[in-house]
This record gives C-alpha cells, structure tokens and sequence, in this order.
C-alpha cells in the first residue's frame, strides 16, 4: 500500500436511524434499474453471483445491462407505461444514472420500493440545489453565483473573479454543459454564444433574480491540486462504509486514470472520508454514491459533484477490494450487511475510450497478468465512448502506472 494511504475504515452506524423498519429483500427476488448502461450491467453482473435476478428498462433494445438481465423494458425514459411494467416485474427498485426522469422516479415511488427515494434524484439534477443540500451537510462547495440573467452573469464575475466557469443546471457531463471565463472579452463571448439557449427570449432579462431555478450557475475556479473522489454507501439500518480514497486524472474532461490509493497524506484521506460520510447520513442516502471533491494547494478540500450511484472512480473495486461497488450497491438497496471494503492491492484504473479499443484488442494476447480487463458490450465504437476498462494491479501504484505506460496505448 502507498504509505500516505488510510488505514482500513470500518463501517459506522447512521445514529440518526431509530429503528429497523426497512424491509430486507433477499436473493431469489427480482431488482429492477431505471436504466440500461455500464454501470446496470456491472450491477447486474455482481448481483447475479448474490443470487438476484434482473430487470432493466432502457430505450435502446440489446443495451448492456439489459443483455445480462432476465428482463428487458424497452421503453423511453419518461415512460409511465414502462416505468409500471418495471415495477410489476421488480421487487425493488434502482437506478444507474441520475438523468432518469425524477418525475418517473416520484411515480414509481409511489408504486413500487424504491428505497434511494426521488429527493436524492431531485437535488442532484440540478446544480444549485446539489451545492445547498452539500453545505447543509457542512460540507464546502467552491464559491458560486446563480445566473438567471445577464445581470446575474456579470455580477457574478465581479464578485467571484477570474477565471471562473459557466455551467448548465441541468444536465451535463463529462464537461459538457460547461465554459470557460477567463477575461472579459470571454464573458461577452461566452454569453453571446450561449445566453439566449437558456431563456425563453432570444434576449434574456436584464432584471431577473438570482433564484433555485437559475438555467446557469457561475463557479469560482478554484486551485485545486488534485481531483479526489469517494465512493460512499449506506443502507437503510444507517450502516454507513466509505471506500478508499481515488485520485483522478481526466483528458478532454473525461476521466482517464484513477488511482488507489490516492497520493495524499492520511489526514487529507480521513477528512475526504469524512465529508463523503456527513453528507451521505445527511441526505439519507440508500445504495452508493461517488461524491467528487478538490483538494486545494492549501490543504482545503471542497466538494465539486454528487452522483447517486456507482461511479466511474469506483470501478476500481472490482478487483482490488473485498467488495466491490456493485456488489456493496445490492447489498445496500435490499438492507443487508454493507461487505468489508479493505484494498487488497494498490491499484491504477484507465478508461477503455473508443480510439483506444483497437489497441486493446491487440494487446490482449501479451497483456501481462495484473490487468484485468473489463468491457461493456456496447454495440458501437466512437471516439470518446466509454468502452471498457482496465483494472492494473501492483506492488506500489508506480508499479501499476509503469504496466499501463508499458501497454503503449495511452499517451504519457
């Protein structure tokens, strides 16, 4: 293990929980996922080896949970008609994305057991909302401004500064939905190019509030000196269980290395861990979530993004820990004991991209025995697409990054 690394964290218990009273759903029982990706198919796969079964809606036929699941809805998200025959084939209910239609969500709620709820869903949707529920759990966001007009935009630069970024609300990942202010000259650019998308008008109001349900929020850039993230789960009887720290390394604003342990003090993990915990116990969190945070050159760590489910640094999981995320997901969702979460071997995890998977391909037939390859049946290659994956194990995590330097499929 790398020396800064944090000892193994044993779970704690939620004490905000008073009494059991949430069902335990056992293997035999079906699990349905709003949702048809990589990450449904992940959770399929470990939950299948518990003994459940699967059924997953999702609009593309064939999608990558849906072909290692007994049941396959196909039917758009915003279905009611699919979200019901979901239910009437699950005894409880997940989701693998947060974009589902919370709406849906709400319905199903009402309709079936969904014991992650739609609030969670609610106020990870949407930007400002995330970032007040995450200071509410006395955690710290990077400073921001609501822009819910021209005015809100400008006076949100005069009070944050330079450089600062411009992203959506709603939707948005992997750096979409995002841009960059770092003069003036880039704020008339950027507000020209990208103002009017999100207002009614092709003009938008000068004189508009700053309010919850701004399109836009302005985020300070703050100096950060490394990206963290935590995978955290917790169950309905309040167990609570972090994963050990990741250190992340994204290209073109898509993850592309994460790293365990992560290269930081011990302290600076526990506090990570920490933040990861309060906030989880906070929103009442059923099932995992990556909680993505920035640690400033000063030692300070701010909380950048919440998603509600396995996360992509988490992937890592699934060779170098005694559970792996998904299987802690299952074990969260149906009310059993969350599973141990100590780090068998340090570890590096690089992102499978469609430019990449030719190469791959080819290196497979050398690829030396502390790689572990993951992919994730997708009918179709485009660059930038989230293929797979590759788990490499080591002595050190220097050990694992030369392994990956050596395949010579990723650039230094």
């Amino acid at each position: 293990m790398h020396p800064n690394s944090e000892a193994p964290r044993p779970c704690t218990s939620d004490e905000s929980v008073s009494a059991p009273h949430w069902p335990t759903i056992l293997p035999g029982s079906t699990v349905g996922i709003l949702g048809g990706g990589q990450l449904g198919r992940m959770m399929v796969l470990a939950g299948r080896r518990m003994g459940y079964r699967f059924a997953t809606m999702d609009p593309t036929p064939d999608s990558p949970a849906g072909q290692v699941s007994d049941i396959q809805v196909v039917q758009d998200f915003t279905s009611v008609h699919g979200a019901r025959e979901l239910a009437r084939h699950s005894d409880v209910i997940t989701y693998e994305f947060e974009n589902v239609d919370s709406g849906v969500a709400s319905l199903l709620e009402g309709e079936a057991y969904v014991p992650q709820g739609s609030r969670l869903l609610f106020l990870t949707q949407h930007r400002l909302r995330e970032k007040r529920a995450v200071t509410a759990a006395g955690a710290t966001v990077a400073p921001y401004y609501p822009v819910a007009s021209r005015r809100d935009f400008f006076q949100g630069l005069s009070e944050l500064g330079y450089p600062s970024i411009l992203k959506t609300c709603v939707g948005g990942y992997d750096g979409k939905g995002q841009w960059l202010v770092q003069t003036e000259d880039d704020a008339e650019q950027v507000w020209a190019e990208i103002g009017h998308r999100f207002f009614r008008t092709s003009a938008p109001p000068d004189d508009a509030s700053p309010s919850a349900d701004a399109f836009l929020v302005l985020e300070q850039m703050v100096p950060f000196e490394r990206e963290l993230s935590v995978v955290v789960a917790r169950n309905p009887r309040g167990q609570i269980c972090t994963f050990p720290v990741a250190e992340n390394i994204h290209r073109n604003h898509i993850l592309h290395l994460s790293i365990v342990p992560a290269r930081i003090p011990e302290e600076t993990a526990r506090r990570a861990c920490d933040v990861a915990t309060a906030i989880a116990s906070h929103l009442n969190l059923v099932g995992v979530m990556g909680v993505e945070l920035f640690q400033l050159e000063d030692g300070r760590i701010f909380v950048n993004e919440l998603a509600p489910r396995p996360h992509n640094s988490g992937h890592f999981t699934m060779d170098a820990c005694a559970t792996s995320q998904f299987e802690q997901h299952i074990r969260a969702l149906c009310n059993l004991p969350l599973g141990a979460v100590e780090l068998w071997s340090p570890v590096v995890m690089v992102n499978i991209l469609g430019e990449h998977v030719a190469a791959v391909n080819s290196a497979l037939a050398e690829m030396p025995d502390c790689v572990k390859v993951h992919y994730y049946g997708k009918a179709e290659v485009r660059n930038g697409r989230k293929m797979g994956h590759l788990n490499v194990l080591g002595a050190t995590v220097e050990d694992a990054m030369a392994a990956i330097s050596q395949l010579g499929i990723w650039p230094e």
